[in-house]
């Protein structure tokens, strides 16, 4: 299979960005997370923080101890050599509320797809997701691998505040949101796990290349879950390691 090259792409003094095509692709994601995995084996000099995307990785330097360009070129290359292996991924199992009060949405995008909300439960839930980053807001999971007969663009308009733990679709993505924030995207239901809490070690639940299975749960249930959540219990079950 041939590959584009990647670019490299500068953002001044501090960061550049190394950019492996211009589509949300299960094939761009691999290698922005295998070269992820490369500097980390590597522990190149001046290397402060890498940040994944659907088709990027963006370094953080410390332009005292390496230079931009020189350390842009030297990422760059190893952007072509054999990538080193990352961390397995872990499946986890999400419990999901679905519809009424916790996915205000559901019967919306049911309707327009011309299915029962217990349809559109269903192939929501299906699908072995796979993390492609964590980004806009700490914690924030996008998802690959949506059931694309229920995939619907964003709202023309966004909701001023969400609740934190919904479980959303937008376009050709999936997400599970951390906190509480403005939203375009279409809410089916709501997690009680925390996927970002700072005070955990780790703060972050999933990471990149992680897969999540939602797991529809009854409304009953969300009270003991939510409280054993906010107790710092995990609700959700890691299948994988």
């Amino acid at each position: 299979m041939t590959h584009d090259a990647p670019r490299l792409l500068p953002c001044g003094d501090t960061a550049f960005t190394i950019e492996f095509g211009a589509q949300i692709d299960a094939r761009l994601s691999a290698r922005v997370l295998a070269l992820d995995a490369t500097l980390a084996a590597h522990s190149l000099p001046g290397v402060l923080e890498t940040v994944p995307t659907y088709r990027s990785l963006t370094v953080h330097l410390d332009p005292v101890i390496a230079d931009p360009a020189e350390l842009g070129r030297a990422v760059l290359a190893l952007a072509d050599e054999q990538p080193e292996a990352g961390p397995a991924p872990r499946l986890w199992r999400i419990p999901v509320v679905y519809g009424g009060a916790f996915g205000i949405d559901l019967e919306a995008v049911a309707a327009h797809h011309g299915l029962a909300p217990e349809a559109v439960i269903a192939r929501h839930s299906a699908p072995d997701y796979r993390v492609a980053m964590i980004g806009f807001l700490p914690g924030y999971a996008y998802l690959e691998g949506l059931d694309p007969g229920i995939a619907l663009s964003r709202r023309p308009s966004p909701r001023p505040v969400t609740p934190a733990g919904t479980i959303s679709i937008g376009g050709a993505q999936a997400l599970v949101a951390s906190i509480a924030a403005p939203s375009g995207w279409h809410l089916l239901g709501r997690t009680p796990e925390k996927v970002f809490a700072p005070q955990r070690d780790p703060v972050f639940l999933l990471r990149p290349g992680d897969r999540v299975r939602f797991v529809p749960t009854p409304p009953e249930r969300w009270a003991a879950l939510d409280a054993a959540a906010e107790a710092g219990e995990p609700v959700a079950e890691l299948c994988e390691g």
